[in-house]
């Protein structure tokens, strides 16, 4: 969006608004109003679980515009989710009509920075129709690789692979940043491997999800020119979960918030449950310290939850050391204690799970009566819920599961994405392997393998040199 075309949606939409009034201020508590109309410079909304984070957050950005302070093109808003990034466009297009439903760059890490890349790919050896690889394709072509390469891979398989290079692109470590302390990573091949990948990507006009920031990250630390130009694109930055970013998504925030300071990111370090992937709770412990002179506002009224609930929480995050520390109080009164009860095993506790249920159901509560659609049973992982499915197939007790596969996850969608993407680009190899023997055409994996051979050998695509072998007679037709 152009800054003209910015400057006269929000223009007309403030015609629109009596003189004075500021729906999105209506509401709010004194906290939540303090972190609206604090607009210059960093700002931490430490915000604990139910206490209205996401309505602040976006009620700031409606007052930014409101008031003339910044144009809604200039305004990055960053969230972790891309369902989190539609709630924030639903709400803005709610509160200030067009401007807001023209919010155009409120998204993901990754969905804002791939649009940033296509902009600037041939500055890291990409074109900018690239492909991106989904977890599948990925890999394919480590598995292609560590082939090539001679090693085992039933000792050294891909998805150990992938995860390796994962967690060093999530610490925005290109292959030449590695140093001697992962020198042995991967039986002492892991930094070759990484970087052969790295250069197959470049031949495919390819890239993976850590690429998207670290390409980034990359251009914005070799073209200082760019940085600039995306530094003055953006007057305020705001980020939703600061608490689950990592390294290369904090080094991306802050060269981006560097040049004018206006960044204000939203989060609970009592939350931050993705280390296991990368994130550095250090990053919101940090800010103070990296943004000198940053305003902290607590948001410590809690909507949600009852005062049994806050009370058994707040109990055991208390005992966290590093913590940034707040005290959620709840609004809501009454409610009833949590219950703490232990099963044998995973059947046992489905079969009692179900009778409660049941007898919920049957019997009600005292403030009314229960239907089955508003008991919800949350588990850790997915295949947990096996037990708790087929016990319900027993006593025919109706539930749905939600969740499951996305639309673009799914093996079917792939399949014909793959197909696409082939006749878009005929050396796409990853393409072609998903699809070669898809539906089946009878070839095995011998087949298969003379044709990546083949490639390999004289530098072409596999669709050439299944084209070849089928002219010599190698490979029928």
């Amino acid at each position: 969006m152009s800054g003209e075309s910015g400057g006269g949606l929000a223009a007309r939409a403030m015609a629109g608004l009596a003189a004075g009034q500021m729906p999105w201020l209506e509401g709010l508590n004194p906290e939540q109003r303090a972190a609206v109309e604090t607009l210059d410079g960093p700002l931490l909304m430490l915000a604990g679980a139910g206490t209205g984070k996401t309505r602040a957050l976006t009620a700031r950005i409606a007052h930014l515009i409101g008031t003339g302070r910044a144009r809604p093109g200039a305004i990055l808003a960053v969230t972790f989710t891309n369902k989190a990034a539609r709630e924030m466009r639903e709400r803005l297009a709610a509160l200030l009509g067009p401007v807001g439903a023209a919010m155009g760059w409120v998204g993901t890490f990754h969905a804002l920075s791939v649009r940033m890349l296509r902009r600037h790919a041939e500055l890291v050896g990409l074109k900018a129709n690239f492909t991106i690889l989904d977890t599948d394709d990925q890999l394919r072509l480590l598995r292609q690789i560590i082939r090539a390469e001679n090693m085992d891979e039933r000792r050294w398989p891909a998805r150990a692979l992938a995860h390796l290079i994962d967690q060093w692109k999530n610490r925005a470590l290109t292959p030449a940043d590695l140093g001697t302390g992962e020198a042995s990573a991967f039986n002492g091949r892991g930094p070759a491997l990484y970087a052969l990948y790295q250069e197959r990507l470049k031949v495919l006009n390819a890239a993976d999800f850590g690429d998207l920031l670290l390409h980034m990250i990359t251009i914005f630390r070799g073209h200082p020119d760019v940085l600039a130009e995306w530094q003055r694109r953006f007057s305020h930055i705001l980020v939703d979960e600061y608490q689950d970013t990592n390294t290369a998504q904090y080094l991306w925030l802050r060269m981006l918030a560097e040049g004018h300071g206006n960044l204000c990111v939203v989060g609970d370090d009592d939350q931050s449950i993705y280390g296991w992937r990368g994130a550095d709770v250090g990053n919101i412990l940090r800010f103070e310290r990296d943004w000198p002179g940053a305003k902290v506002i607590r948001l410590e009224r809690n909507y949600r939850s009852g005062a049994h609930i806050l009370g058994a929480a707040s109990g055991l995050i208390a005992a966290n050391e590093g913590r940034l520390g707040k005290t959620l109080r709840p609004v809501r009164e009454g409610g009833e204690k949590l219950r703490l009860i232990g099963h044998w095993d995973g059947e046992d506790e489905a079969r009692w799970v179900g009778e409660e249920v049941e007898r919920l159901v049957r019997e009600g509560l005292a403030d009314g009566p229960v239907a089955a659609s508003s008991i919800a049973i949350l588990v850790r992982a997915t295949h947990q819920m096996r037990p708790f499915e087929d016990r319900f197939l027993q006593i025919g007790l109706p539930y749905r599961v939600v969740g499951g596969p996305r639309f673009y996850e799914r093996q079917e969608i792939r399949d014909a994405l793959a197909y696409l993407r082939l006749a878009v680009s005929p050396a796409d190899d990853l393409a072609f392997e998903r699809i070669v023997n898809t539906p089946r055409r009878g070839l095995g994996e011998k087949a298969r393998a003379l044709i990546a051979a083949r490639a390999r050998a004289r530098g072409i695509a596999q669709t050439e040199a299944a084209a070849e072998l089928v002219a010599e007679g190698a490979l029928t037709a």
